[in-house]
């Protein structure tokens, strides 16, 4: 079989016959005879070795006699790191389920071998807020969020797909007033161990990896904590990863600590540019490249991670890579709009689009498994690109070139040294145990941008769907009155909390229409990853909206110093939401309102007072029209028509003054442009 792009990948998607025999993909690549090992080799053997006398070229030797390489752990993806996911679970079906499928059902698309998840710790990680298991010490709760439900679906599809779980941030219990998760080492671990013992016990979930902290600090005596929590609840077969940051200095810690060195079983790092350092190599350890490709999802990303597939282990021996992130189903002006595997980013039309790093992504995923070995012999071509061989030790054989273009393989991260890929004949040499003949031998023309798998196996397809509903903005009128008596999911759809948490909420004393709400749900900052802002938030809606009303009831709980506000043209989230500009129509417990052109509150268009108390219910109104705003309160004007300059679009959003409970009901936003 070889499933083999065309002439550029830059021109269109990689084109993919992922079914067909070695022979067929020949005759479609203009007669040029190509096979893959043993069976089939000796079928295609006469116009093969013709080819290989006739054209100069680089001559590759696969072999086995000397024993095997490493051993290939998968390919995989991230969900989190955060809310990556977040719209993916508004679809409605059967939208759903087919991207889904997309992602991991064997021998259809991306097949991954690998789920990462964040476990969600309540701050800002890269483009949204996901929510803990345990906002305080006393309270847990394991159906929270999303990553729960998608490693179930994840599992549905292929029962032997990896789960990793990791923390970006923490509830900020944890770090008793210290923005630290070391504090307390074995509350810490406590915390951790619960999140994997809620997935087996509510979800029947096993997780496999669990990591200490994304790309920041790792402490050695959490790390051996960790391992003794985590043995003591039977947890033994829980794998630890450490530290997804950089090679260093996790290496040459366990290096200089037997004790550090005996319970990390894989070192994990992130974004290497396909290379190792000594230290690394030297503990024989597993190394992962634990996160990398951070790449929009164009032909030049999916160039991005074919290159860094191959050539991680080439280069660096790594035997897992896992791509941030698993699909795009965030904001597309969040920070890495389009940064995933496939695009998903519409549920209001159930319109997502399979990307080309999908079919990247299968031709290593459909054509292996974890537990195969690599061989010795892989490498690069003499005039650009890879090859890597893999096999599973009863025969089959997996090859996979790629002769990607500096130009037209760029990663968002790190920077790649200019290199060189020209027009090549490799001849590729059969010998051990794939040499069933004398006649081992087999040569591709390859072009630049290309990738090709050769293999034994007959088993991979290029799934696919009817095409889905064509895109559509988001709905220019909106509305959400929050009567869902028992959420699947604790998130309202389409709403994207970017600092803070927002989960449904059944008010028991009120029998009225305030009986079910949106509520911020915490009320101490969480231990951050990201630059969270002082308030919290949550966006909705297109941003290219600009001319807008927004109306929610809202409802300040803490007396004298709660506030809440709704705004408009909201220009900021993710990582960059201290910063958000737009239009704020904030009211305060102490009987204050004010407008302002900041989230942050340094930009005042308007203040003064107004007859609002925490414990009551009110309805807020904010109209933007071109260059004019005004707000109402309770159907009565409180300002009007201050000029707005700027922003000229954005979301609109809820939130708070800072973290503490607020509830919101009946919003709606009609946006006229």
């Amino acid at each position: 079989m070889a499933a083999a792009g065309p002439a550029s990948l830059r021109r269109s998607h990689v084109t993919h016959t992922m079914a067909e025999r070695l022979l067929q993909a020949s005759r479609q690549r203009r007669g040029k005879a190509m096979t893959a090992a043993a069976g089939l080799a000796g079928r295609a053997a006469v116009p093969l070795l013709l080819c290989a006398l006739l054209v100069p070229g680089g001559a590759y030797v696969l072999d086995d006699s000397d024993g095997l390489g490493r051993e290939f752990d998968g390919i995989g993806a991230v969900s989190g790191g955060g809310a990556t996911s977040r719209l993916l679970v508004n679809y409605p079906e059967p939208y759903r389920s087919q991207i889904l499928d997309y992602l991991f059902k064997p021998n259809f698309g991306a097949s991954l071998h690998i789920l990462k998840v964040e476990i969600g710790g309540d701050g800002q990680t890269t483009d949204g807020t996901e929510p803990s298991h345990m906002h305080y010490a006393l309270d847990e709760n394991y159906f929270r969020g999303y990553e729960w439900w998608l490693m179930k679906e994840a599992k549905k599809r292929n029962p032997n797909i990896t789960l990793m779980g990791l923390p970006w941030s923490f509830p900020g219990w944890l770090g008793k007033h210290f923005n630290w998760p070391y504090v307390n080492l074995q509350l810490t671990a406590y915390y951790v161990m619960t999140w994997i013992v809620g997935a087996k016990h509510y979800h029947d979930l096993d997780i496999d990896y669990i990591g200490i902290w994304n790309e920041r600090s790792f402490d050695i005596n959490y790390i051996k904590v960790l391992r003794r929590m985590l043995n003591y609840q039977g947890l033994d077969r829980v794998k630890i990863i450490a530290s997804d940051n950089l090679w260093e200095p996790i290496s040459a810690s366990m290096l200089l600590d037997s004790e550090l060195m005996a319970v990390i079983d894989v070192i994990g790092a992130h974004y290497p540019g396909t290379h190792t350092v000594k230290d690394a190599k030297l503990t024989n350890k597993k190394l992962w490249s634990s996160e990398d490709f951070s790449t929009l999802n164009s032909d030049v990303g999916a160039g991005c991670l074919g290159r860094i597939l191959n050539q991680n282990y080439i280069n660096g021996y790594m035997t897992a890579t896992i791509a941030w992130n698993l699909v795009a189903s965030y904001y597309e002006q969040l920070p890495y709009g389009r940064c995933g595997l496939m695009t998903a980013q519409e549920p209001w039309s159930g319109h997502y689009v399979v990307e080309s790093p999908i079919w990247v992504s299968a031709h290593t995923t459909q054509f292996t498994q974890p537990g195969w070995y690599y061989l010795k012999t892989v490498g690069h071509l003499e005039k650009g690109g890879s090859y890597v061989a893999l096999t599973d030790g009863l025969g089959n054989l997996t090859i996979i070139v790629e002769t990607m273009s500096h130009k037209y393989s760029t990663c968002i991260r790190p920077f790649l040294p200019y290199y060189n890929v020209s027009h090549q004949f490799a001849t590729f040499v059969l010998k051990g145990s794939f040499l069933l003949d004398s006649r081992g031998t087999f040569t591709l023309e390859l072009r630049e941008d290309e990738l090709f798998t050769l293999t034994t196996l007959t088993t991979g397809g290029k799934g696919s769907y009817p095409l889905p509903p064509k895109s559509q903005p988001f709905p220019r009128i909106y509305k959400d009155d929050f009567d869902v008596d028992y959420p699947f999911f604790s998130e309202a759809p389409n709403f994207a909390d970017q600092t803070g948490v927002f989960e449904y909420f059944t008010n028991i004393e009120d029998p009225g229409e305030h009986r079910f709400t949106l509520r911020q749900v915490l009320n101490q900052r969480p231990i951050t990853w990201a630059a969270d802002a002082s308030n919290t938030i949550s966006i909705i809606g297109d941003y290219k909206w600009s001319n807008l009303t927004v109306t929610c009831d809202v409802y300040i709980e803490t007396p004298e110093k709660g506030g809440v506000f709704i705004a408009g043209r909201v220009n900021k989230g993710g990582i960059l939401i201290r910063s958000a500009r737009g239009v704020f129509f904030w009211i305060f417990a102490n009987g204050t309102y004010r407008v302002t052109g900041d989230l942050a509150g340094w930009i005042i268009y308007a203040l003064g007072h107004v007859d609002v108390t925490a414990k009551k219910w009110y309805t807020l109104t904010l109209i933007i029209k071109g260059r004019l705003s005004s707000g109402m309160l309770n159907g009565s004007y409180v300002w009007t028509n201050i000029p707005v300059s700027f922003p000229k679009n954005g979301w609109a959003a809820i939130g708070t003054r800072s973290f503490e409970f607020a509830q919101f009901d009946n919003f709606r936003v009609e946006a006229t442009s």
